[in-house]
Formats: C-alpha cells, sequence, structure tokens
C-alpha cells in the first residue's frame, strides 16, 4: 500500500495534536468515491477503490508512512467557551500536495475514538455522512468555498444514536483544519509561543502575501476576516443555513465546515432555523453576518500578543480591523444579489429594491430558491402570470419599478435574463430531498442518493428528466428540524 502524503500539520510540537489509533470495521463497502476529486489532488481513484483502497478509507489500515493524528482545537459553542474540544471522531491522514504546490487535508470522519473523544464512541451514523458528501459537493458546484466529500464508506456496524443506525465513514478534504477554535485552544493555555507557530503555519499556506506587510499577524487577520464576510455573504444569496455557526467550526481558510445540522431555506423567512438545538435562533438565517464578526472577534482576541507588545495598541488595531468586516460583506453581498435580480452594476436604491422583494417573499413563504430562478421567467413574460403563481398579488407594483431598473441598464432583455439564470440556481440539495435518500440508504438502496448528486453536479441547467428534483417540499415533506451528525 503506498499513499504520496505530506505531514506538516502533523510536524507542529506534539501538543497540537495527539496520535490516532485505528480501529478496524469488520466489512467496509465503498458507497461512493470522488473520482475527479482524487485526480485532482494526484491521488489513484483506481487504487482508492480497491479492497486495500476501501480499507484506508474506512480506517481500518494505512499505507507505510501515514500515521493519522487528531487535532487539538477549542471554540464558543453558542456562546460557551469549551477549553478543549479537538478532533473527537476524526483522524487527519496527511495532506495532497498538487501540481501547484497546493496543500489540501485528507481526514476520515467516524473513523473511531481519539483522545479528544470525551465519552463518545467516535463512530458516525451513515445518514449524516451522506449529508455531508451531498451537500459539499452542492455547495462547490455553487461555487462556494467549502471542504469537499473524496468518500463514503459503509463500516459494516451499527452505531447507537436515538436508534440503531448503519455505520460509516466520510473522508473530508479541506485546504486545511485549521479553526477559529484551533487558536482558542493556546491561548486558554496563555501558550503564546504556539499561538505564534500556528499562525505562521496559518499564514505559509493559506495567506503567503501577508509576510511582507508592516503588520503580518494583523493583515493575516484582516485575510481571514474578508475571506469569511465573503463566504457568509454567497451563503446568504443561495439562502444556505450553517446550523451550527460555533468557533470551531470556522475555518481559517475561508471554507464552509461541518455540514451537520444546515439546510437550504424552501420558503423564505430571514428568522428562519433548522438545528434541533439552537432553541434561541442565535443561528438564524438573518444572524449569520452578525455572528460570522462575533466570530471574528474571538480570533482577533488570540493574536493580540502577536499584533503588538503593547496591549493597549494592539487592541485598538485588532478592533479596527475587525470594524472593516461589515465593508466587505456589504460589498459582496450587494453585488452578489443584484446579479440575481439581473441589476449588472450596483446604484444607489437598488439594495431597497431588492429589500422590498425580500418583504414579499416572506409575506407570501416564497420559494427562495425558485422565487429568484423565476425571476428571469418573468422577465420574459408580459402576461403576468408567472410572477402571479411566484409572489402571489403583492408583486405587481414591485415588478414596474423593477423593469424600470432593469431598462436602464440598455441590455436586451433575453442577455439579462441568461445572466439571471447563470446566477440563480435551479437544484440545491433541499432537506425532504436529502432525507428521502438517508431512508433509501437505510434500506441499503443507494440509487436515490447517487441520483440526486448527479442532478446537483449542474445546479444552474435545466436538466431532461430531473423536474421533480426542483420541486419544494409539500406541507407534509417538510423537514423543520435538522441533527448534529455526533
Amino acid at each position: 500500500m503506498k499513499l504520496d502524503l505530506s505531514h506538516s500539520y502533523a510536524a507542529l510540537p506534539e501538543r497540537f495534536h495527539r496520535p490516532a489509533v485505528l480501529q478496524p470495521v469488520p466489512a467496509p463497502r465503498l458507497i461512493a468515491l470522488n473520482a475527479r476529486l482524487a485526480e485532482q489532488l494526484g491521488l489513484d481513484a483506481g487504487w482508492l477503490s480497491s479492497e486495500e483502497g476501501v480499507a484506508m478509507l474506512a480506517g481500518s489500515r494505512m499505507p507505510a508512512g501515514v500515521q493519522p493524528i487528531a487535532g487539538a482545537y477549542a471554540g464558543h459553542q453558542f456562546g460557551n467557551f469549551v477549553p478543549q474540544l479537538g478532533d473527537g471522531r476524526a483522524m487527519l491522514l496527511g495532506e495532497a500536495v498538487t501540481k501547484d504546490g497546493k496543500r489540501f487535508d485528507i481526514q476520515l470522519k467516524g473513523a473511531g475514538r481519539t483522545a479528544f473523544s470525551r465519552g463518545g464512541d467516535g463512530r458516525a451514523a451513515l445518514g449524516p455522512v451522506l449529508r455531508e458528501y451531498i451537500v459539499s459537493e452542492a455547495m462547490a458546484r455553487l461555487g462556494v468555498p467549502t471542504t469537499r466529500a473524496l468518500a463514503a464508506v459503509l463500516s459494516g456496524e451499527t452505531v447507537a444514536r436515538e436508534r440503531f443506525l448503519p455505520g460509516a465513514i466520510f473522508t473530508r478534504v479541506a485546504a486545511s483544519h485549521i479553526r477559529v477554535g484551533t487558536f482558542q485552544f493556546f491561548a486558554a493555555r496563555g501558550d503564546v509561543e504556539a499561538i505564534r507557530l500556528l499562525a505562521d503555519h496559518a499564514i505559509e499556506r493559506h495567506y503567503p502575501l501577508v509576510k511582507t506587510a508592516e503588520r503580518p499577524y494583523l493583515a493575516f487577520f484582516e485575510a481571514v476576516r474578508d475571506a469569511q464576510a465573503r463566504l457568509i455573504a454567497q451563503w446568504m444569496q443561495i439562502g444556505f443555513i450553517h446550523g451550527v455557526m460555533n468557533t470551531d467550526n470556522m475555518t481559517i481558510s475561508g471554507e464552509t465546515i461541518d455540514y451537520g445540522p444546515c439546510a437550504f431555506m424552501d420558503e423564505y423567512h430571514p428568522r428562519k432555523v433548522f438545528s434541533s438545538i439552537d432553541t434561541q435562533g442565535r443561528y438564524a438565517f438573518g444572524n449569520q453576518p452578525l455572528i460570522g464578526q462575533w466570530n471574528l472577534a474571538r480570533l482577533a482576541e488570540t493574536l493580540l500578543p502577536l499584533i503588538d507588545d503593547n496591549e493597549d495598541e494592539a487592541l485598538e488595531l485588532a478592533q479596527g480591523a475587525l470594524s472593516g468586516f461589515n465593508a466587505v460583506f456589504q460589498e459582496a453581498y450587494n453585488r452578489g444579489m443584484a446579479q440575481k435580480i439581473g441589476i449588472a452594476e450596483v446604484q444607489e436604491g437598488d439594495m431597497d429594491l431588492l429589500g422590498d422583494l425580500l418583504g414579499i417573499m416572506a409575506a407570501e413563504e416564497s420559494d427562495f430558491t425558485l422565487s429568484f430562478r423565476g425571476l428571469a421567467d418573468v422577465l420574459e413574460d408580459e402576461s403576468g402570470a408567472i410572477a402571479q403563481g411566484l409572489f402571489g398579488g403583492h408583486f405587481a407594483g414591485w415588478e414596474v419599478r423593477w423593469r424600470d431598473r432593469l431598462s436602464r441598464q440598455g441590455t436586451p432583455v433575453e442577455e439579462i435574463a441568461i445572466g439571471m439564470r447563470a446566477a440563480n440556481p435551479l437544484y440545491i440539495p433541499r432537506n425532504h430531498q436529502i432525507q428521502a435518500v438517508i431512508d433509501a440508504a437505510e434500506n441499503n438502496d443507494f440509487a436515490p442518493f447517487h441520483a440526486l448528486n448527479s442532478v446537483l453536479q449542474k445546479p444552474f441547467e435545466r436538466q431532461e428528466g430531473a423536474e421533480a428534483f426542483a420541486v419544494p417540499p409539500q406541507r407534509h415533506e417538510r423537514v423543520l428540524r435538522t441533527f448534529c451528525g455526533t
């Protein structure tokens, strides 16, 4: 067995991670392998799908030279600080290095207990594994920075949750697994040397250009700030609710990570919540920018000793940098949302126009995805029938203002409509569809899983025979709560 991985994170001091002990599973069976991603990473898809490869993907056997580790981190969970969390059911195998020198972590989730398991079994149930595979790959196709799915494997054993469920292991690919919570782990221990080592590692890996800045650690924070602001703006543009925006689920790289209690909205409302444990609505759809900035404030706190030796000066500089979040987020959000309604260049009044549309959608309980997608059809339809079907009776006045705004661009209607369809997906991983996939898979039928993944590969293109995948749920099909995978 041979797997050519690098181990730069494992080379950091021992307090950054713990060895992970292999816990073989009885009957590993491959559910899915992302061969295209494997090729991009320089991995042999043929070997990965072999008996030896599947044994590795199941955490049962490792090639020579691969010594898995579990990473240490802390985190604020629903606003409450926990000084030690860590990879309680995940092990990092190493880093694939692509031809252009980029590093990508290869991590197994559900491979068994680690030093950070805190009494858990370290395993994953089939449902959360399939959910993360589907949603992370859909996000990639939607153009949103995200961790990726390399493989899903059945373990051949059952795990005990609310009931006994089939066990599975997920192979996640990430630019890195360094989180805000990783910095918090060392800050909680007063370990400034470790914070510096971690920051230097993250800079080298993700933001090497900041090394030449006058204050490189402040520039590093600003780079993370910008990446997160733009990421959350993209979530808001597609109706995505992360569901558990704890600081241990915010990456330094700016990738979406942890698809536990996440969801795409069906009917629009800014206070929409799906997570079964978010009883106060902390991580509601409309709160995501505020929580993103709050999480970044926690990162800034850990970096203060590196930003300046004078604590007051460091605090002032960090606060100034943090205050820049809103401008970066708003610029990215405004530009993306304007494109969704056909506006090429944002002008004064455009966001009022958008806000009024969102108000209509909330009042009518309009489907978020299909409403924006349908606007292109409305634009090309003079009868008003399509608009009536999408938005009910509150739309006519808004439509007049909208058409007037678009007419001032001097662009043909047909061309605007093409651009709108390129900005508004037709297919998203809807909750009721994911649940149907999970229900079938728990009965050993993976055809729905593969069918949904196939459609989501081209979310912006209308596909023959895929009409059912664009249909929102009936009231009795709605999934109102999603659950963490632990």
